[in-house]
């Protein structure tokens, strides 16, 4: 079979023996945001291009290299989204939730694309759950947000994850540490990369997120942000790393955690798997106290952090998490003529009301056909109907693991007599 196209490069299909273990993880990532006490919040796939670009920072890879952006029929730039934080501020924004009630807590499950070089782990549409807390300067919001990743982790029975974290200090330090990165890089300015020599001038806090080889082993030299914090991000800092001590949650300080989007102030932080190989960063955040007033808003403190579920399900495949497959069919009920055929697809119906997994024949199968079919999609219980099922007004319910059978009555106590036996049956949990 010659197919007509592919999906694209850097996508990938969610098939049905995979979605049921995305509701699973999905649903957990939901109930651990309502016990925190974030709301959902849904925006567009795509917005205006400036969104992005004063939010991300058009000295940043996404905005140079990785966004999708185009005209729309009004000759309008836009672009989908590359990741979920800019929409969630420019929503929360649009429709006042300021006005809610401070801190304000939202959450998102998303999909999100940036053109990338395809490879596991990294793909040109993933998904994300974010979590945007607006509203709150202390640290003891940050710990909360990251006590919030830690604690998903461990309902989800993930291992061998570590959480880094940083400072990268407000406009008031960074400034002195820009000026001191300046200086340091201007001295292998002919050694970097042609994208790293453009930062140089306008952002050099960029060239420490640089992947090209040559560029990272420069970095690795470069002056520290710790090194440069004024007293207020010092002090700010030392109260996360208390909170998130008294707690219990075990962390390292890693200088060179600056993520890769210009929006983000004092604490940043990742959680780091050692089953993802190069791709090791499942969850990332940190703080954007100045993102909402460069969208427009009030000056506002605010944080977050975005989860990739493609990682996280590769990570939990790679530690043998245990994940549930498909829902099988319940019951099969086959059928041996046009009125039989009719009579089953009437059970069925029923059935489905009652919340079973139930199916009957819709390709006009023989019965040997049928209950192959049955066996095929993991029926655990079966039914045969013909004429005589149908003059009697009973037909007989069979195991199909142990081979046990039971009769079970036609008429509107059908529903009744199959959940009985179902429910007494030792090898089935209803």
């Amino acid at each position: 079979m010659e197919l007509l196209t592919q999906a694209p490069k850097g996508t990938q299909d969610a098939l049905p023996r995979d979605t049921a273990k995305w509701r699973l993880v999905e649903d957990v990532l939901r109930s651990e945001a309502a016990i925190h006490g974030f709301g959902e919040i849904r925006t567009p796939v795509f917005e205006h291009t400036e969104l992005f670009q004063r939010s991300v920072g058009e000295t940043t890879d996404v905005v140079q290299k990785e966004m999708y952006t185009f005209q729309d029929k009004g000759g309008r730039s836009v672009t989908l989204r590359p990741e979920g934080t800019a929409g969630a501020v420019r929503a929360m924004l649009e429709h006042g939730l300021y006005n809610e009630g401070l801190p304000l807590k939202l959450y998102y499950l998303t999909s999100c694309y940036r053109y990338e070089k395809a490879q596991k782990g990294r793909l040109r549409e993933f998904h994300q759950f974010g979590v945007e807390m607006f509203g709150s300067a202390s640290p003891a919001a940050d710990a909360e947000v990251i006590s919030m990743g830690a604690a998903l982790f461990e309902r989800l029975g993930v291992q061998n994850i570590s959480l880094q974290i940083n400072s990268i200090g407000c406009p008031t330090c960074r400034a002195r540490y820009t000026e001191a990165l300046r200086g340091y890089f201007a001295q292998y300015e002919d050694r970097l990369c042609e994208t790293c020599r453009s930062r140089l001038a306008r952002n050099p806090m960029r060239i420490l997120d640089c992947k090209e080889e040559a560029c990272a082993k420069i970095a690795a030299e470069a002056p520290r942000m710790l090194e440069y914090l004024c007293e207020g991000c010092q002090a700010h800092f030392e109260g996360v790393k208390r909170r998130l001590d008294a707690v219990g949650i075990a962390y390292e300080v890693n200088p060179s955690i600056v993520r890769g989007l210009d929006y983000y102030t004092r604490t940043v932080f990742e959680f780091i798997s050692n089953d993802l190989g190069a791709q090791s960063t499942v969850c990332g955040g940190g703080r954007y106290d100045g993102l909402v007033e460069e969208l427009g808003g009030q000056p506002m403190p605010a944080l977050g952090f975005g989860l990739g579920l493609e990682r996280l399900l590769l990570i939990m495949e790679a530690q043998q998490i245990e994940l549930p497959g498909q829902e099988p069919c319940e019951i099969y009920v086959a059928s041996l003529g046009d009125a039989a055929s009719v009579a089953a697809f009437k059970l069925v119906n029923e059935l489905h009301r009652c919340g079973v997994p139930a199916a009957c024949d819709l390709n006009d199968r023989t019965l040997k056909a049928q209950m192959k079919y049955a066996n095929k999609i993991g029926s655990q219980f079966s039914l045969v109907l013909g004429d005589d099922e149908l003059a009697s007004g009973k037909a007989m319910l069979k195991n199909m693991k142990n081979g046990e059978k039971k009769p079970v009555r036609l008429d509107e106590h059908f529903v009744d007599d199959y959940i009985t036996i179902v429910t007494e049956a030792e090898d089935i949990a209803f």
